[in-house]
């Protein structure tokens, strides 16, 4: 048989991007995912953009029926009435989305408790060893595995993610929890409050099922706010005492830190804002940079955030992943086990991708800058004591 198998390392949406992808072009594909139990949303609130609308409505997916439509942006403040104007917009979440991508997959191998350890080539021959003793064998490897890439480690280990300077406070809440009040003001709208050092936006998501009707959808904020590196380790302690490393879980946050959280949101933001955060169950990202370098090693590729990351403010994350997938996939049409690897269109693919990495990084950071985020001149928030 001359169709060529891929071990996608990563589980997560770009990984399930990059499954469909290859199978679309003939390739043979299983799925190596880290986490024990079912993967966890990492990010929550996803904006619907073109790369990503691309695959759903080729999987026969419309955009529509795995989002809640916005029809404006508005702009609070500490005094005064919100600023308005009229912006339609999509937005899903990453569980929702995962589930679209999931699903038509059910009979593919998709194998949980899997961090790689060892990758070996011997020309069209690609193994990856696994922490519980599993092998795996097959012609081409992607990883697809986060900023936190054991794929990138072992085929690049150079290049390790900085602090940005600072961290995304998050939460993700049913609206049925919310006072009728704070609903009106955020439903159907994507609200935002930007001040010296930080920034904070919101808007509504499907349900925990992906449920679109009111009453069933849950409300996605996240609020950035300026932490000195030094700093940074506390806030990620859990209540265990695990030092978590890319990513604080909802129910981690020791009690003084919660505390910490909501008095700051009194102290800087607007009331509704404020009160929102009262009512969550908050959860925490640091924001990390990882400058792109390669793609491409032998036989293998890596894409998403494990090639390199763009700042959240360009909410092109997931369909930076999902567009590193498609363009993978077309270097790799036509290639059998009979011939050589595709090396020049690998290389093309490479080049174009990275040059889209660092154009969306460079956005990401003038945008970051707009708010004083990250930078030494912004206010700092959460200090020791």
């Amino acid at each position: 048989m001359n169709a060529f198998t891929t071990l996608v390392i990563g589980g997560s949406v770009g990984g399930l991007a990059a499954a469909h992808e290859l199978r679309a072009v003939g390739a043979e594909v299983a799925v190596y995912e880290r986490s024990v139990g079912k993967t966890s949303a990492r990010g929550a609130g996803i904006v619907m953009q073109p790369e990503t609308e691309a695959l759903l409505s080729r999987l026969g997916v419309p955009a529509q029926s795995v989002s809640v439509e916005l029809h404006e942006r508005q702009q609070l403040h500490t005094h005064g009435k919100a600023a308005r104007y009229e912006a339609p917009q999509l937005m899903t979440a990453w569980d929702t989305l995962y589930r679209a991508l999931r699903e038509p997959l059910a009979g593919m191998c998709y194998r949980l408790d899997s961090t790689l350890t060892r990758v070996h080539v011997d020309g069209h021959d690609v193994t990856a060893e696994f922490s519980d003793g599993y092998t795996a064998r097959g012609n081409f490897l992607v990883g697809a595995d986060g900023i936190g890439s054991a794929a990138r480690k072992l085929l690049d280990s150079a290049t390790r993610p900085m602090y940005a300077g600072y961290v995304a406070w998050r939460g993700l809440e049913p609206e049925s929890a919310l006072p009728g009040d704070l609903l009106d003001l955020l439903s159907g709208r994507f609200t935002f409050f930007t001040s010296s050092g930080m920034q904070m936006l919101c808007y509504l998501v499907p349900g925990a099922n992906g449920e679109r009707e009111e009453g069933s959808r849950r409300v996605n904020w996240v609020w950035y706010v300026n932490v000195a590196e030094p700093n940074v380790p506390k806030l990620l302690t859990g209540r265990s005492g695990r030092r978590f490393a890319h990513f604080l879980p909802p129910g981690e946050l020791l009690p003084e830190t919660v505390e910490q959280v909501a008095h700051q949101a009194d102290a800087s933001l607007p009331r509704a804002f404020a009160e929102l955060i009262r009512l969550s169950d908050v959860f925490m990202q640091p924001v990390l940079d990882l400058p792109p370098r390669r793609m491409v090693a032998d036989h293998a590729a890596l894409i998403g955030d494990a090639a390199g990351t763009v700042r959240p403010h360009t909410a092109s994350g997931t369909s930076k992943a999902f567009g590193d997938a498609a363009g993978l996939a077309t270097a790799l049409r036509g290639w059998t086990l009979t011939q050589p690897l595709p090396a020049a269109e690998l290389e093309n693919w490479e080049a174009r991708r990275l040059d889209r990495l660092l154009r969306l990084s460079e956005i990401g950071l003038e945008l970051a800058e707009r708010s004083t985020l990250g930078a030494r001149v912004g206010s700092q928030f959460f200090t020791s004591d």
